[in-house]
């Protein structure tokens, strides 16, 4: 499939291993999984960076390859249950930080038609998100503006 502002074609990303269970070196509680997930989101990291310390760090010196696989839920779904979710989802909060980048960059450097362009395809896939996201996990009042973007991130 081609990408969505350029006619040229990505590649292909790798697929994860296909496993059923943890691996046995991991053998860390679930419930002592989820404390760590909901610990590590009330001192301020995303989902992915809580999976990425999981990972690296884990559990009790443990390390944790897979959440979902010791737990059965992913690490949204656990902070959704605690009450820890983010009040945007992540895709979208990392937008809206490009397009506040984007928009410092092109009222510093009016001529950059480039970044112009890139600021308008950004926006465009922050409309689309925002779209997708309305009614579920975004009020069905919010709307986009470089305004509420800079005092969210």
């Amino acid at each position: 499939m081609a990408r969505m502002h350029s006619r040229r074609r990505g590649s292909s990303g790798s697929d994860k291993p296909a496993a059923d269970d943890p691996p046995e070196w991991s053998d860390v509680e679930p419930e002592a999984i989820e404390d760590r997930v909901v610990e590590l989101a009330e001192e301020g990291h995303s989902p992915s960076e809580i999976g990425l310390k999981l990972r690296d760090e884990g559990v009790q010196g443990t390390p944790v390859p897979d959440v979902k696989l010791a737990t059965g839920k992913k690490v949204t779904e656990i902070l959704e249950e605690n009450d820890a979710d983010p009040e945007i989802p992540e895709d979208l909060r990392n937008l809206m930080a490009k397009a506040v980048r984007l928009r410092d960059h092109v009222q510093e450097n009016p001529t950059d038609h480039q970044n112009k362009r890139a600021l308008q395809n950004t926006e465009s896939k922050i409309r689309r998100l925002i779209d997708y996201y309305r009614g579920d996990e975004l009020d069905e009042e919010f709307s986009y503006s470089v305004d509420e973007a800079r005092d969210l991130i």
